[in-house]
């Protein structure tokens, strides 16, 4: 049996209990939280192992992401080697099972019914053959019409989890899925996990395209019908598929446990399905949710300890330190979480670190950007990271990756004086344009039209000193742009 697998990974989420490492603009998906590559990159070569199986014929990745992501996302696809992976951009976030009907109606059109990989793209898996047995297991299933999801084996009676019951065996270690669970209290959770019955809810998907188009409009014709009409209009940008911003926008919000597999396992008054399965999943598996969950799949020291950056601990017991830039130093402490970024540090008890989102509640009501942007801000064309700052002036390092451009813009506010610290600079002020190399500086007066680019083959750094009465990032009129970007 050769079967055409369809990996989707679902990148939409924004990782908010891991601040002040992710922000919204730079969600723990795009961190190496846990090795070398990003966790978006690390589920992506998960699935990249059945390259010359000959059970399985392997698609290029599809990647569901946020439209400001998409950047982030093509360039670690890009990192990897990719030239056929698509990635289909979401307007405005509305939860996991239109982001998998979106994939399915547009896959579909361009394969034979393939089977459907849907998995999240902030996951963390230590046994990488154990998942690609499961997956192959798990397609063949989906391949005979089954909707398949993976449980994972719990470790403990977590209460941050969902639950699945399992119901009678099928072939293999497959079970059919008796009902899904909500996240129960820890008396309860306990029961789960002592009755053996009950699997961590993995968020995992695996089945044939038409098979969840077809539960979709069962159960939720109004989001097919939202998703189909979105598609209409469906442009292509290089890798980057849109949809009518305005038509998704009214499409409902739901997850694919509440729209399709709870109504067909049941939970929702209706004959359990014989069609729903769930596959045991021990194979070291984390959403690394929340920092506690960070620090158990490290490597710790004989204290329980885990220390990344410039860190010193003395008398610290089952503590993580991590530190980004500055000098950290614990004494006499335990089971504290202390996180350490160039504009942001987090002291929690670890048994508090699920509670971080007050945090960023606090920094959106008060219209701070603490929450949204690190000190260093990803462009498609490289990054800036912020220096220095006062009344009226800014002081920002720039990166232009070789090759690359800013678009061609004003600034009614704000004057501009750049320094280059390394490589060349190609200058275009008004009329003119103009080569600037090493300790070379221009400057760029208010509401001249100018851009900035790099033609050499290294990194071009520099130091960019704005001055005037408005420094915000939303004083930019942009009159030509490479990356085909209207908004910042």
């Amino acid at each position: 049996m050769n079967i055409k697998l369809q990996p989707v990974i679902l990148s939409g989420g924004s990782g908010t209990r891991l601040w002040p490492y992710s922000r919204a603009a730079f969600p723990k998906q795009f961190l190496p939280l846990a090795g070398e590559t990003t966790l978006l990159q690390e589920t992506v070569k998960r699935v990249d192992q059945f390259d010359g199986n000959d059970e399985i014929n392997l698609g290029g990745p599809v990647v569901v992401c946020n439209e400001s992501h998409r950047f982030l996302v093509a360039e670690q696809l890009r990192q990897m080697g990719y030239d056929d992976s698509m990635i289909l951009l979401e307007p405005v976030g509305r939860n996991t099972a239109p982001a998998m009907t979106l994939a399915a109606l547009l896959v579909e059109k361009q394969a034979d019914d393939p089977v459907l990989a849907v998995m999240p793209s902030d996951h963390l898996v230590q046994n990488e053959e154990g998942f690609k047995a499961a997956l192959v297991e798990a397609a063949q299933l989906a391949q005979e019409g089954y909707l398949v999801t993976f449980g994972i084996v719990p470790s403990s009676p977590e209460t941050g989890f969902g639950y699945i019951r399992k119901g009678p065996d099928l072939s293999g270690t497959a079970s059919t899925v008796s009902a899904f669970v909500e996240k129960p209290d820890e008396a309860k959770a306990r029961e789960y996990v002592d009755s053996g019955q009950y699997l961590w809810n993995s968020g995992i998907f695996i089945v044939r395209a038409s098979v969840w188009l077809k539960e979709i409009e069962r159960f939720r014709a109004d989001i097919l019908k939202a998703c189909k009409d979105a598609l209409k209009t469906e442009s292509h940008d290089g890798d980057f598929v849109r949809v009518d911003e305005k038509v998704f926008s009214d499409c409902p919000s739901d997850s694919i446990d509440y729209a399709v597999m709870e109504k067909i396992t049941g939970a929702s008054g209706n004959e359990a399905s014989s069609k729903a399965a769930v596959i045991p999943l021990d194979v070291g598996w984390s959403d690394l949710g929340s920092w506690p969950a960070l620090r158990e799949v490290l490597d710790q020291d004989e204290a329980g300890n885990v220390a990344r950056g410039d860190v010193f601990i003395k008398d610290t017991e089952n503590t993580l330190v991590l530190s980004q830039r500055r000098f950290v130093a614990t004494i006499g402490v335990k089971d504290l979480v202390v996180i350490e970024t160039p504009d942001a540090v987090l002291v929690a008890h670890k048994d508090a670190a699920q509670d971080v989102k007050a945090i960023t509640d606090h920094l959106s009501k008060a219209d701070r950007l603490e929450h949204v942007f690190h000190s260093k801000v990803h462009r498609p064309w490289g990054n800036y990271e912020a220096i220095d700052e006062g009344s009226r002036y800014q002081v920002k390092r720039l990166t232009v990756k070789p090759g690359e451009r800013l678009s061609s813009q004003l600034h009614h506010h704000r004057a501009e004086h750049w320094v280059v610290v390394s490589g060349t600079a190609k200058v275009t002020r008004g009329e003119e344009s103009f080569l600037l190399t090493e300790n070379q500086s221009t400057f760029i007066s208010v509401g001249t039209v100018h851009r900035l680019e790099n033609p050499g083959t290294i990194p071009l750094e520099i130091i960019e000193v704005q001055s005037g009465s408005y420094l915000g990032e939303d004083d930019i009129v942009r009159f030509e742009d490479s990356y085909n970007r209207v908004k910042i």
